[in-house]
């Protein structure tokens, strides 16, 4: 972190991994898998045909689906749209790191999905990782 910058001044758009990894609503749940697998990530988001967030897939939502014995029997046919939560939760890129966290806190999630100006486009992703490291870099730089 910049040693100018402290979190007060810091916005999502500055500790956010640009350019997300997503996944298509219709994809099979076995690709979700494989993608987060593949990128070392716990969350993908979920756009429809157009590009649009529609949700978002998570490693907790997989565990779930191998808990549940209806949706373990038919995980070979399952497609991302059955297991994702949705809405899924949002914050723009200029928002701050305060208002990132409290809602992070509220509804008990551990990433949230930046969105373009549109408000619907996944431009990057905000994980609590991040806001530690930030809080963590801070610290440090004292």
């Amino acid at each position: 972190m910049n040693t100018n910058r402290t979190l007060s001044n810091t916005t999502v758009g500055d500790l956010m991994t640009p350019d997300p990894v997503r996944i298509q609503s219709n994809a099979p749940l076995t690709k979700a898998a494989h993608l987060l697998d593949q990128h070392r990530i716990h969350g993908l988001p979920v756009v429809d045909d157009s590009g649009a967030l529609v949700g978002v897939v998570s490693q907790t939502d997989m565990l779930r689906a191998r808990t549940t014995e209806y949706l373990w029997s038919g995980w070979r046919g399952l497609q991302v749209r059955h297991l994702m939560s949705t809405p899924a939760l949002t914050v723009s890129a200029d928002a701050s790191l305060t208002d990132a966290a409290s809602r992070m806190e509220e509804y008990q999630v551990h990433r949230l999905v930046v969105v373009g100006p549109d408000g619907t486009s996944p431009i990057g992703i905000v994980s609590t990782s991040d806001l530690v490291r930030a809080m963590a870099a801070e610290v440090a730089d004292e």
